[in-house]
């Protein structure tokens, strides 16, 4: 009984020491540590205080008193929690807190892994299968002919296409990167289609309570989404976009995927970090996220809506969008009439040739003022997403990833607009070197010369190259090494679609002439009457303060009070240099001072005794020479890195 009462006391009493030591060794390292590692730390300090408080206590121990006991204790108990905070802090260089999960992310960890393992194997037969297999081995000499390009393109392409949903969009994606691919890769992954079987009727997610009827039967049907008409109770045609039932969950982690690879490319490429793959990675699976939640093209389509409203006469119009009847899975939208415009050859041949040069006109400038004026523009408008009525009215379709630009940036596209209209090269280098991230040093006199050498030929008057001044534009960014931002990548991939859609609606249309001739327009509009009030009204408060800041610089001059705050360090990489740096002198520093110490320690004899044969000091010796060589070895690896 005594005996059980003792083990009852002991466990409570051993529960309030481990969690004292663990409190203890927090506040004095005075950093955040894991409680599982805090925890671990206090169990080991409670093990070794009583071989420690044996070490200090002397032979015979009924000779100490009170005081005396109270002391060794103490001492002991110190020491046992500096053995542990060594021991944690050695703990946090080898494995620092955060490096190795939890158990209940280790098991989700495990199941992902094994997951996108199979993902994996299927992508790996897939690449095989299209003659890919060299270029994962990282063996594939790159295509030195047109052939060859086209050929590997090809298999590209039917890769992707076999891959699903997520590979072909990226597929598409890059078919708009001409500042990234040849020529060869662009035209193949155009073709690269969105389609898919349709979902039977019985296994769509879809209310059909709000609508008189539905057709069982899809309009289209694509690898996100299919389209069926349907009918409101009021009679109202319309058409309701179905989710296919778990491709969210098949997207996610084929995204998973791509933005570990993109890490991967980052992290070991040169080519990787300079055109910033992760962003990419990142950019594409956010509008793809966006793709699949229909709240989101809801949303876009009443924006857009607003946006058309203020821009009456060209003859453009989206379907209205029925919020009330919609979710993240279903969209209702109006029922537009008109015609796919990609086989509407027989309601374009029923215009006359001024009613065409019209309607491509008016889209085009539908475009520049979404792009100019309001900041949300459809990237994307290919013949496929614009319907043609009998009158030449348009209407444009798949609003579920639009291009959204702030105002600094459609200012800057705008200027670099108006300065392809004039042939000004300084300029035009001006507007691209605000639109575009730097990476580094950038020749802006070799830059403005190559700029006035593609406005030469691509913008002189007569020039019908199009979609080759846009590809050329593209690479002049990258052989500067500018990166382009994913919204400014979207303009340039929206007027280079733009230029085939409008081929089909007047033949021989002249992109760059109709928008220099629409930028001069804009221009002489700028400056009405009613324009520059409003811009002087806007202008006036900063003018009116410009007198009392001047006077009060000048006061600062001559009463010797004018200073100037400057912040050092203000650059990123300048900070992350200076404290690497710093991180590393402290490391040689710490591992110099413990080899002395183990060195001092080792040669000092035995010291007290842990056990019968074993004293303290080559123990504590051991332990500070092996700190010693884990830093030193941790500031060699870090200086001796190739990169």
């Amino acid at each position: 009984m005594a005996k059980a009462v003792s083990v009852l006391l002991f466990v409570p009493f051993l529960v309030v020491t481990v969690l004292v030591f663990a409190a203890v060794i927090r506040r004095l390292l005075g950093v955040r540590v894991g409680p599982g590692r805090t925890l671990l730390a206090a169990v080991l300090a409670t093990m070794v205080t009583a071989p420690v408080l044996a070490a200090f206590a002397p032979p015979d121990p009924r000779s100490v008193t009170a005081a005396e006991g109270t002391l060794l204790v103490l001492a002991a108990a110190s020491v046992s929690a500096l053995i542990a905070m060594v021991a944690l802090v050695v703990l946090e260089v080898l494995l620092p807190t955060g490096s190795l999960p939890g158990p209940v992310e280790t098991w989700r960890s495990l199941r992902r892994r094994a997951s996108r393992a199979r993902r994996y194997s299927t992508i790996v037969r897939i690449a095989l299968r299209h003659g890919l297999g060299r270029f994962l081995r990282g063996q594939g000499r790159g295509p030195s002919s047109a052939a060859e390009r086209r050929r590997l393109a090809r298999s590209l392409r039917d890769a992707l296409d076999e891959g699903g949903v997520t590979f072909v969009k990226v597929g598409q994606l890059l078919s708009t990167r001409r500042d990234l691919l040849p020529a060869e890769f662009v035209e193949e992954l155009t073709a690269l289609q969105d389609r898919a079987a349709p979902v039977p009727w019985t296994a769509l997610d879809l209310d059909v309570a709000p609508f008189a009827e539905v057709d069982r039967e899809p309009l289209a049907a694509a690898s996100v989404a299919q389209v069926h008409a349907a009918r409101l109770a009021d009679g109202t045609p319309v058409v309701v976009k179905v989710r296919r039932p778990g491709i969210a969950a098949v997207v996610e982690r084929d995204l998973d995927i791509l933005i570990r690879l993109a890490d991967v490319l980052e992290a070991r490429t040169s080519w990787g970090r300079s055109f910033g793959v992760r962003g990419l990675a990142l950019g594409f699976a956010d509008a793809l996220r966006e793709e699949l939640d229909f709240t989101v093209e809801r949303d876009n389509l009443q924006t857009m809506a607003a946006a058309l409203a203020t821009s009456p006469g060209r003859g453009v119009e989206v379907p209205f969008a029925y919020g009330d009847l919609s979710s993240d899975r279903v969209l209702v939208m109006r029922r537009l009439p008109g015609t796919p415009l990609g086989s509407a050859a027989p309601v374009l041949d029923g215009l006359d040739d001024t009613r065409r040069q019209e309607i491509a006109a008016g889209l085009l400038d539908s475009l520049l003022d979404q792009v100019l004026v309001h900041g949300i523009f459809h990237a994307d408008l290919h013949p496929g997403n614009l319907l043609v009525t009998a009158d030449g009215s348009l209407g444009m379709l798949d609003l579920g990833s639009v291009g959204r630009l702030d105002a600094v940036t459609r200012s800057a596209v705008g200027r670099l607009l108006a300065a392809v209209g004039r042939g000004d090269a300084v300029g035009a280098s001006d507007a691209l070197l605000d639109l575009s991230d730097r990476s580094g040093e950038v020749d802006e006199r070799e830059l403005q010369r190559a700029l006035g050498m593609l406005l030469v030929r691509y913008a002189a008057p007569g020039s019908s190259a199009g979609v080759a001044a846009v590809t050329a534009l593209l690479r002049t960014f990258t052989s500067y090494g500018l990166g382009i931002p994913a919204p400014v990548a979207a303009v340039f991939r929206a007027f280079a679609t733009l230029e085939g859609t409008l081929g089909l609606l007047r033949p021989g249309f002249d992109l760059i002439a109709a928008a220099r001739e629409s930028g001069n327009r804009r221009i002489t509009e700028t400056f009405t009457p009613r324009v520059l009030e409003e811009e002087l009204v806007a202008l006036l408060p900063m003018l009116r303060g410009i007198p009392r800041r001047m006077d009060r610089i000048g006061d600062a001059i001559e009463n010797g009070r004018l200073r100037l705050n400057i912040r050092l360090f203000s650059d990123d990489q300048d900070r992350r240099l200076v404290t690497g740096l710093i991180h590393q002198t402290l490391l040689t520093v710490i591992g110099a001072a413990a080899g002395v110490m183990a060195a001092m320690l080792l040669g000092s004899g035995p010291g007290p005794r842990v056990t019968a044969s074993t004293g303290l000091f080559p123990i504590l010796g051991y332990t500070l020479l092996v700190i010693s060589v884990v830093l030193i070895l941790r500031v060699l690896a870090i200086v001796l890195r190739r990169d």
